[in-house]
């Protein structure tokens, strides 16, 4: 993972699509809110929780789904939304990156 003083560059291109999923409030208040609700969940749902239109929850949803910080799980014709809580363990925490703390291992569920 670490190679001489530097993060391993395969690796460091993960934690910055992780960061970059992450770049946006609602993206954020969709993890939180998937992860506390603890249950897959549709679409529709989360846009009633979260009060923006159904084609912005999508591409938010769009976004998280390309990091696997959320699964899809097709019931149906309806697609159920739920939190990868293997690949969101695997988040490091920016303190850790800029406190040189180890970063935690990857999980292969993640890549």
């Amino acid at each position: 993972m670490v190679v001489g003083d530097l993060l391993d560059r395969a690796v460091a291109e993960r934690y910055a699509s992780w960061f970059r999923a992450l770049a946006d409030p609602s993206r954020v208040q969709i993890v939180e809110y998937l992860a506390r609700q603890g249950r897959p969940m549709s679409v529709g749902e989360i846009v009633a929780a979260m009060g923006l239109a159904q084609s912005t929850v999508s591409q938010h949803l769009k976004v998280l789904a390309e990091v696997r910080f959320v699964l899809v799980e097709a019931v149906g014709t309806v697609r159920r939304y739920r939190i990868n809580d293997a690949c969101v363990r695997s988040f490091p925490s920016a303190a850790d990156l800029v406190m040189g703390n180890p970063a935690p291992e990857l999980v292969e569920v993640c890549s």
